[in-house]
């Protein structure tokens, strides 16, 4: 059994991640603890206000008990928002609050852009223009190029609304020819049960929030588990068979 603790920002979306759990298909057990994070992660000004790993310590002693093995900050917003150095400085407290293999949502977007091989991405996000731009730039200082961004501009608690069709819209709007994947960042976007589709209806890789955090917790764990139904990613030769 290999168990993975995230850390979730208020309750958006959160049965993804037992919906992943389930599609996995494996001796992987997901646990999420939620935390407060102070607002809307989308308003104005949010991004500078990003939380410090101090304030997370909560939750982490609930994912202890539980036997969590890696710890992922589960918010995008919430991690860009302190730019390249400062996620790192971010994640280096996490795992010393955790005492454990820890990181964050969007470290494992560019994680996963490199598992899949790919450079050059197009963003689809609900934020305002200048939060996707931070974002933009976040994954620039990862190295990847970043083709095109498409900005929505609502809350996390409307894009929380949001079905399928919603989805693919943000995606199909956000998707450039020269992007070689489209990523989706936001964490309160329910995707889990769309990611094949989204694959299908663009004809390349597509990364979300939700997919990629899971992802990420399984690679702090030396796992890779192939499960198609979540894209792309999960289709990698497992390092240990599931």
């Amino acid at each position: 059994m290999t168990a993975l603790g995230f850390l979730s920002p208020g309750h958006a979306a959160e049965d993804d991640y037992p919906r992943i759990e389930q599609l996995l298909g494996s001796d992987i057990r997901v646990d999420l603890a939620h935390t407060d994070a102070g607002g809307d992660a989308h308003g104005a000004g949010a991004p500078r206000a990003a939380v410090p790993a101090e304030r997370l310590a909560a939750g982490m002693e609930g994912l202890r008990l539980a036997g969590a093995e890696t710890l992922v900050w589960a918010s995008t917003s919430g991690s860009f928002a302190h730019g390249w150095d400062g996620a790192q400085e971010q994640v280096r407290a996490l795992a010393r609050l955790a005492g454990m293999p820890a990181s964050c949502t969007s470290f494992a977007f560019v994680h996963a852009a490199r598992e899949i091989g790919v450079r050059r991405v197009a963003v689809g996000a609900t934020y305002p223009e200048d939060v996707t731009a931070l974002f933009a730039d976040f994954l620039r200082a990862g190295g990847l190029e970043v083709t095109g961004t498409r900005s929505c501009g609502i809350t996390a608690a409307e894009a929380a609304t949001w079905g399928e069709e919603d989805v693919l819209t943000l995606a199909r709007a956000a998707d450039v020819p020269d992007a070689e994947a489209v990523l989706l960042p936001g964490t309160e976007l329910r995707t889990a049960a769309h990611v094949a589709l989204l694959e299908k209806v663009l004809a390349k890789p597509v990364l979300t929030a939700s997919q990629v955090t899971v992802w990420e917790g399984l690679r702090l764990a030396d796992r890779r588990v192939n499960a198609p139904t979540l894209g792309t990613l999960f289709t990698r030769e497992p390092l240990v068979q599931a």
